[in-house]
């Protein structure tokens, strides 16, 4: 019986050593040296200040600035801690409404976020991303048709032509992985970025 235990403990604390140590340190090692600027968040720097991060996305909400798509993320009610509120791009609470089509918040939603669409000019075609979440709430990409819906309003926020404006969201289209994988998309914190670097 001790023979068996003893073994045990050795394959235990053995398996411990390699899967729990070892091989996580050799994968972040192998990171760190490979892809430095991934293995750290990709994060995106400016005068020696992080701005963030380009995989996760930011609550843009001035007329300025080109905006992400609503975010299902919460955080607890300061004064019922119980329950919770809703807290656009909580990266600390990543997760998706787990609304269903029959939701009555849901529907509400998009159906405000439409109605303001339409207060805007957009008539047709309102881009699914512009009216639902994703499934982390942290989502920091748009489909290329939210970010032409947006050109518009921020060229007016800004006095810029829209010309101008759709050029660089052109600029910042990202195509499909290998040509095939995924759909186009904008990174709505690097077009912003670069909306910024324009005088």
């Amino acid at each position: 019986m001790l023979s068996h235990l003893r073994a045990s403990l050795v394959m235990v604390t053995l398996f411990t050593l390699l899967t729990g140590l070892l091989y996580p340190l050799a994968i972040t090692g192998l990171a760190q040296l490979a892809f430095p600027a991934k293995a750290n968040g990709s994060l995106i720097e400016q005068n020696g200040k992080v701005l963030g991060s380009e995989l996760i996305g930011q609550n843009f909400v001035a007329e300025q600035y080109f905006h992400p798509r609503p975010s299902a993320t919460s955080m607890p009610d300061p004064a019922d801690s119980t329950k919770t509120v809703d807290a656009p791009y909580n990266a600390a609470n990543s997760s998706g409404s787990n609304l269903g089509p029959t939701s009555k918040k849901l529907f509400d939603r998009v159906e405000a976020a439409i109605e303001a669409g339409v207060s805007e000019g957009r008539l047709w075609d309102v881009p699914a991303d512009s009216v639902t979440t994703s499934g982390s709430g942290l989502d920091p990409h748009i489909s290329p048709a939210y970010a032409f819906m947006q050109v518009s309003a921020v060229a007016k926020a800004r006095n810029l032509s829209e010309a101008r404006l759709r050029a660089l969201v052109e600029e910042q289209v990202e195509p499909r992985l290998f040509g095939a994988i995924g759909e186009p998309r904008v990174n709505v914190f690097l077009l912003n970025l670069a909306l910024d670097r324009i005088k």
